[in-house]
C-alpha cells in the first residue's frame, strides 16, 4: 500500500507541476468565456443587406413585401423580364421573384418562381411563401363573401395550463431545462474522461519509450503502477476541476454585477415570443425551476459517476499506452473506447428528453460504458434510488473486472518495444 501511495503522490505532483497543466488550468476558463463572448458578438452582427428584385405582373403582391435589415425588396415590375434575369446572372441582385399573370389564384400558386445563382435560405423562402399565401387567402375570403375581420376574431388561441397530479402548477419548458442541465453534466463527464484518460496513456507511453519503466517495474508490481497512475491523474483532474469551479463562480458573480448595473438602461423592444420567454424565466420563476431540479443529487452523482467512469476508461487508456510505443500506434485502439461515450451522448439527447424512464434510456443508464453519461441526463427527471444503486454497482464492478484484464495487458506490454501489437496479440496477452 505504501508503494501505491508513493506512485499516486509522484503522479499527482508530476501532473500539477507540469507547465502545460498550470497554464491550461487558468487559461481554459478564460478561453471558454472568450469564445462565448466572441460567439455572442458574431450573433449580434448584422448580415449583409441582400437586394431582391420583384417582377409582379399582377401588381397585387409587391407592396406586401416589406424591407428589413437583411432583405431589401425592389419593385422592378416595369422592366423587361429578360433584362432582370441577366442581372441575376451578373449578380446585380441576390434573387428575382417572378409572379406571373394567371386566370385564377389556383393556377397562380403553381407558377410563382424565384431565380437566384445560389440556393436560397429555407427561412427566407418560407417567409416569401407566407406573404403570398396570406394575400391569396384574404382574396379568397373576399371572393367567397366571407368577413375576414370576423374570421380573425373567431380564431381561437388555446393555452393549456399545466398542473401536476398533486395539484401544484407545473412549469413550462421544465423538461428542456432538465435535459440541458443533465446534458451539461453528462458532456462534462465525457470531456474529462477523454482528456484525463489521454493524460494517463501519454504518461505510460513516455515512461515506456524513455525506458524509465524498466527501473520502476523492478520495485513495484505492474498493477500497482497502473492504479497509481490512474488515481494520481484523477486527483490532478479533480484539483483542476475545483479551480475551474471557483473561477467560474467568480466570473459568474462578476458578470451578474455588470449586467445588474445595466438593468436601469434602456431596454430594446422585444417581440411577443421574447416577452413570453422573459416571463417564463423571470427571477421568481427561476427559484421554482431550481426547486424542481435535484441539484444535490446531481452534484453527488456527478462526482461518483465521474470517478467510476474515469477509472473504468483510464484502465483502457493505460493498457493501450502499455501496448504501443507512440501515440500514432494508439489510434487503432482508441475508436472502440470513444464510441460508447459518443453513443451515450446521442442516446441521452435523443431518448431521455422524450422518454426518460423508457426501456432504452433505462438500459443504457445501467450499461457501465454509457451509464455515467445517460444516467446523469436521467437524474434531473427523477430516477428511483435503486436504479442509481444498481447502475453504480455495475459501473464499479465492471471497473474492477476491467482493471484485472487491463493489468494483464499492462504487465506484458509495458516491456514490449519496437513492435506494433494487433488485436490478436492483445488477446494472447489476456490469456497469458
Amino acid at each position: 500500500m505504501s508503494k501505491l501511495l508513493l506512485i499516486i503522490k509522484r503522479e499527482f505532483i508530476a501532473k500539477v507541476r507540469n507547465k502545460s497543466f498550470i497554464v491550461m488550468t487558468f487559461l481554459s476558463p478564460l478561453l471558454f468565456v472568450g469564445i462565448g463572448v466572441f460567439v455572442g458578438y458574431l450573433s449580434q452582427m448584422k448580415a449583409d443587406l441582400k437586394t431582391i428584385a420583384i417582377h409582379d405582373e399582377t401588381g397585387r403582391f409587391v407592396n406586401d413585401f416589406k424591407s428589413d435589415e437583411e432583405y431589401k425588396y425592389l419593385n422592378l415590375s416595369n422592366l423587361d423580364l429578360k433584362v432582370l434575369k441577366d442581372s441575376i446572372i451578373s449578380e446585380s441582385y441576390e434573387g428575382l421573384l417572378i409572379i406571373p399573370k394567371s386566370a385564377d389564384n389556383t393556377s397562380l400558386q403553381k407558377n410563382i418562381q424565384y431565380i437566384s445563382n445560389d440556393s436560397p435560405n429555407f427561412t427566407f423562402v418560407q417567409k416569401m411563401q407566407n406573404v403570398i399565401s396570406k394575400k391569396i387567402t384574404t382574396e379568397n375570403f373576399k371572393q367567397a363573401n366571407l368577413d375576414t375581420i370576423a374570421y380573425k376574431k373567431a380564431e381561437a388561441k388555446v393555452e393549456i395550463n399545466l398542473t401536476k397530479s398533486s395539484g401544484e402548477e407545473a412549469l413550462k419548458l421544465i423538461n428542456e431545462v432538465k435535459i440541458g442541465i443533465g446534458g451539461a453534466f453528462g458532456y462534462l463527464i465525457m470531456m474529462f474522461i477523454v482528456i484525463y484518460g489521454n493524460m494517463v496513456m501519454r504518461s505510460v507511453i513516455e515512461e515506456k519509450t524513455s525506458r524509465i519503466i524498466e527501473v520502476i517495474i523492478s520495485s513495484v508490481k505492474p498493477f500497482q503502477l497502473m492504479m497509481g497512475k490512474i488515481i494520481g491523474t484523477s486527483l490532478a483532474g479533480v484539483l483542476q476541476f475545483l479551480i475551474w469551479a471557483i473561477i467560474g463562480l467568480i466570473l459568474y458573480f462578476g458578470i451578474s454585477m455588470i449586467f445588474g448595473f445595466q438593468m436601469n438602461s434602456e431596454v430594446p423592444a422585444l417581440t411577443s415570443e421574447q416577452i413570453e420567454l422573459t416571463k417564463t424565466f423571470s427571477f421568481e420563476n427561476i427559484k421554482l425551476y431550481i426547486n424542481e431540479i435535484p441539484l444535490l443529487s446531481l452534484i453527488i452523482c456527478f462526482i461518483i459517476y465521474f470517478i467510476g467512469g474515469y477509472f473504468l476508461y483510464s484502465s483502457f487508456y493505460a493498457s493501450i499506452g502499455a501496448a504501443v510505443d507512440n501515440e500514432t500506434d494508439s489510434q487503432q485502439f482508441l475508436l472502440p473506447i470513444i464510441m460508447p461515450l459518443i453513443l451515450g451522448v446521442y442516446i441521452g439527447f435523443f431518448t431521455v428528453i422524450n422518454d426518460p424512464h423508457g426501456t432504452v434510456a433505462t438500459i443504457f443508464s445501467m450499461i457501465p460504458l454509457t451509464s455515467p453519461i445517460v444516467m446523469m441526463m436521467r437524474i434531473p427527471f427523477g430516477v428511483p434510488w435503486w436504479q442509481i444503486a444498481i447502475s453504480m454497482t455495475l459501473l464499479f464492478g465492471t471497473f474492477l473486472g476491467v482493471v484485472w484484464f487491463a493489468s494483464k495487458i499492462y504487465r506484458v506490454g509495458i516491456l514490449m518495444y519496437g513492435k506494433k501489437p494487433s488485436w490478436k496479440e492483445l488477446y494472447k496477452w489476456l490469456k497469458y
